[in-house]
């Protein structure tokens, strides 16, 4: 039982703080050309499980509350649950764990600004400034932030927390 809500304390707090993210970086959040600051914790799969589905519910509520179209609301979500499960499926190399939210995004968004917001530039192009958002939030910012965090990995994250220590006899 102690671990299950450990798991949902960690997720809701990831959720928290994509939202937070989400919104202090409004206007670069919410544009054409965009850079999610937000989307740099798409690394926390390295460290923990529950940022799946914490990075997910964070993008449904950013998306929700920040007034997104309902395809950006569905597809701009799966786009991070993707991205963030393919972070935890590579986590064993470091180096590769922003690639997947970096792909998901750059396949999955242009998409959402053409029959979401009617932007009509090509499809190829909104690809390449994707990515270039994405690189810069998940493969620069997102890269560093799992450096510094995997230096205080045991204290943030660890294994074996008081929650799952062995109960007292007293």
């Amino acid at each position: 039982m102690k671990s299950k809500t450990y798991f949902i304390t960690q997720a809701a707090l990831i959720a928290a703080i994509y939202v937070v993210l989400v919104f202090v970086f409004k206007p670069i959040s919410f544009s054409n050309i965009q850079i999610r600051i937000a989307e740099a914790l798409t690394i926390l799969p390295f460290f923990t499980p529950a940022a799946i589905p914490g990075l997910t519910i964070g993008c449904l509520l950013g998306n929700l509350l920040g007034g997104a179209d309902i395809l950006d609301i569905t597809f701009g979500t799966l786009a991070t649950l993707l991205g963030a499960t393919g972070s935890y499926l590579l986590r064993r190399s470091k180096f590769l764990v922003p690639l997947s939210p970096i792909v998901s995004n750059t396949l999955i968004i242009p998409w959402v600004l053409r029959y979401a917001y009617g932007l009509v530039l090509p499809i190829p192009i909104m690809m390449a400034t994707v990515g270039i958002g994405e690189v810069l939030s998940c493969g620069v910012l997102g890269f560093f932030l799992l450096i510094v965090l995997n230096k205080y990995r045991n204290v943030i994250f660890p294994e074996k927390s008081f929650f799952f220590a062995k109960k007292s006899r007293y």
